[in-house]
């Protein structure tokens, strides 16, 4: 059994479908790859972000809730999602974000890198981290975003934690990761993989629990190649004394999910079949794709959802 390629996915939770397309297509320039519906609940969309061809480690996922409950940021959940940025890209972000009103933090440095802080419209924490070698993506030509500053796939999650040592041994005896060092109450691990493949767990035992809602991340996927490795997997967690889900189809990866120790939702996930089984690369993310078994309920479903715009990307000032 092969150890874990580092982070497939992230899945979070939006509110107006509009501002989240707007700040993660148009914004960050993190192409909208995939518009589907949550499979669980088909009236809500679930929307998908990445690089151009929605690559395995770029992928950052939302359903949209419009008018839901912020969520109350705590333990036993997800505290940030970190993407990998070049490093003198730095000035470039801070200066796009604040142009657009939002106020970021710098000047921390994590494990010799420097980051770059800031929220999402939900309130979600965002960091970009500068490194030296960040991972090998497919770029959006035509997105918003200069080559040499876009986003280069994930660096990090961040699991907001009550211990540290649970949530260590599942990674390091299970998942193949390596511990990587602690810095002020953050305990680093390293898996294999270019893109996401760190995992840090901060502690802090005077934090609640956290409760779920608008600008919450549902879970964090791991990635495994294939199905026999994801049943290897299932088989693994099972015999350490975790609860595994069947294996459930999501079309385009199939799925497994449990919760790591310390209450975080984890999902295994396969790299294929990919986002081109039902629709072109290049029109990835244009118009709303439905699962077989949904198929028949396509005017009930359309009818639900909340309408939405991907505006034009203007290369002239987004490059700006």
């Amino acid at each position: 059994m092969e150890p874990i390629q580092g982070i497939h996915h992230i899945t979070a939770f939006a509110s107006d479908p509009q501002a989240n397309v707007d700040f993660y297509h148009n914004l960050l320039g993190q192409r909208l790859v995939k518009t589907t519906i949550n499979f669980d609940d088909p009236g809500t969309y679930h929307l998908y972000y990445a690089d151009y061809t929605g690559s395995p480690g770029t992928l950052l996922t939302f359903f949209p809730w419009p008018g839901a409950q912020r969520g109350v940021r705590g333990s036993g959940e997800v505290g940030a999602v970190a993407y990998n940025i070049p490093t003198g890209s730095m000035g470039f972000w801070r200066d796009r974000l604040t142009r657009q009103g939002i106020t970021v933090a710098e000047g921390e440095t994590r494990f010799g890198a420097p980051v770059l802080t800031f929220d999402d419209p939900d309130g979600m924490p965002l960091e970009l981290i500068a490194t030296e070698t960040p991972g090998t993506i497919q770029p959006w030509a035509d997105g918003p975003i200069p080559a040499e500053h876009a986003l280069r796939g994930f660096h990090s999650v961040t699991l907001w934690a009550a211990r540290h040592e649970p949530t260590a041994a599942l990674l390091t005896h299970v998942m193949g990761y390596t511990a990587a060092g602690e810095e002020q109450n953050r305990w680093r691990f390293v898996g294999a993989g270019s893109l996401g493949p760190v995992v840090d767990v901060l502690v802090n035992r005077s934090l609640p629990r956290g409760m779920m809602g608008v600008g919450s991340v549902h879970h964090v996927a791991f990635r495994t190649r294939d199905h026999d490795e994801q049943l290897e997997y299932r088989e693994q967690l099972t015999r350490v004394g975790l609860s595994v889900t069947p294996v459930r189809d999501r079309q385009y990866f199939q799925s497994i999910y449990f919760r790591e120790p310390n209450g975080v939702l984890f999902e295994i996930a396969t790299d294929g079949p990919g986002f081109a089984i039902d629709e072109p690369v290049e029109k990835l993310g244009a118009s709303l794709k439905l699962p077989p078994w949904l198929e028949s309920e396509r005017a009930k479903i359309t009818q639900i959802l909340p309408p939405f715009r991907v505006k034009p990307i203007d290369q002239e000032t987004s490059h700006a």
